[in-house]
């Protein structure tokens, strides 16, 4: 069992963190024994840092260099040093100003990812909102030739998709209107996942007995929506050269890799899904993420919801060494902004 940490020792890492967050220079006994409100003598410091660095909160860079936090002094002042103030209201109209619920869901994404980095100096990462929640607000097929059929849906947030499916019948004019008109009629502000799902069940419990239409709409539809279900999530990045300050010269490799993964997205696709089912602000320092990419880096990210689902979620990956009671508290602001205006975009 880990002995609990002193009241001393709690003030001057809590100092040191302070420091070295501010200047990036390991900190030395002599400074926090300065800037220390506490009666210790440097001797004292002395024998309270050497105990930190034995217990992994601390580490000597260099000889006599001072020491730096680790990512487990890192987590101990994020969870019980520190106090994160709401952010003021200033910011907050700000953000607002900048997520306008006209826009469509994917400009919201974009806005919010560019308002994380150009506020906190980072890269700012946003979730697009899962498919699953998207509804319809309305839908045209156009025959093409042959076999071949437009779709046009209207989506809720105002965004407009075009996609090209192949049918086995050659279907008239008239009848993709009237397949189209059916759709709009009886599904429209339903989910796309739920029109398939419905529409398909709901017709093929009674094949015996359709009609034209019915067959039509059925294979329109089943082809239209598709795997809208199982389409794989993406994210908008913003301020990836922001990353270049977040390191010392030896880790100008884990930068290259980190930027290798902003384009294959897989592994910041799984974090971000991680993120999906859980409450508030989640913080992973170091190696805490599981992979290797972000060893080096703080990634805090919080869920976004609109219509009381969580739908998204969006972040920042930066150094270790980022200001946490600056940063947390514009992460959950914005994903609280940006789920209301996905929220009142819907109406």
């Amino acid at each position: 069992m880990t002995t609990a940490v002193s009241e001393k020792a709690q003030y001057l890492l809590k100092t040191l963190v302070e420091h070295y967050i501010e200047g990036g220079h390991p900190v030395g006994s002599k400074t926090l024994s300065d800037h220390s409100e506490l009666p210790v003598s440097p001797a004292t410091v002395r024998n309270i840092m050497a105990d930190l660095e034995e217990r992994g909160f601390v580490i000597s860079p260099h000889t006599s260099a001072g020491r730096v936090p680790t990512a487990k002094g890192y987590r101990f002042f994020v969870d019980s040093l520190i106090t994160v103030a709401p952010l003021a209201n200033f910011d907050l109209q700000n953000l607002s100003r900048n997520l306008d619920p006209d826009m469509s869901a994917h400009e919201l994404v974009e806005s919010a990812s560019g308002i994380l980095s150009e506020i906190t100096h980072m890269a700012g990462l946003v979730m697009l909102p899962k498919r699953q929640q998207t509804q319809l607000r309305h839908l045209e097929f156009l025959r093409l030739n042959d076999n071949r059929v437009l779709v046009i849906l209207v989506l809720d947030d105002h965004e407009v998709q075009n996609r090209v499916i192949y049918t086995k019948e050659t279907y008239t004019d008239i009848q993709l209107k009237e397949a189209a008109n059916f759709i709009n009629r009886h599904f429209n502000g339903q989910s796309l996942v739920n029109i398939r799902s419905l529409l398909v069940a709901s017709m093929k419990d009674d094949q015996k007995d359709m009609n034209s239409l019915m067959v039509t709409t059925l294979e329109v539809a089943e082809k239209a929506f598709t795997n809208e279900d199982d389409d794989e999530a993406d994210f908008v990045v913003a301020g990836q050269e922001n990353l270049i300050r977040m390191a010392e010269e030896q880790a100008h490799k884990d930068i290259r890799e980190l930027f290798k993964a902003f384009s294959l997205k897989g592994d910041i696709l799984h974090l971000l899904d991680r993120c999906l089912d859980s409450e508030g602000v989640q913080l992973f320092i170091g190696r805490e993420s599981g992979y290797e990419l972000f060893d080096e880096c703080t990634v805090v990210t919080a869920p976004y919801q609109a219509d009381g689902e969580q739908i998204g979620v969006l972040g920042v990956i930066g150094p270790t060494r980022m200001a946490y009671d600056r940063v947390i508290p514009i992460v959950d602001a914005t994903a609280r902004v940006l789920g209301a205006a996905l929220d009142f975009s819907r109406r």
